[in-house]
């Protein structure tokens, strides 16, 4: 049994992408499907008001200033 990923062979090379591929594509259906399923958000989206930006202010604690 190879113990570093240095010395592997090619089939053990294959096998391993292999199973990174399978579970890399569950992982990105899983997701779909979840996504998919959402429903109501478009409604949701309708009634998001728009927010403005105030005036820069000052921010100080000790010695560090942040302007925001």
């Amino acid at each position: 049994m190879n113990h570093s990923l240095h010395s592997i062979d090619r089939t053990t090379h294959a096998k391993i992408v292999a199973v990174a591929l399978i579970c890399a594509t569950a992982v990105a259906g899983i997701g779909i499907a979840v996504h998919s399923r959402g429903g109501d958000n478009l409604e949701q989206a309708q009634h998001i008001g728009v927010i403005k930006a105030g005036r820069p202010a000052m921010v100080a604690s000790g010695i560090e200033v942040a302007v925001r």
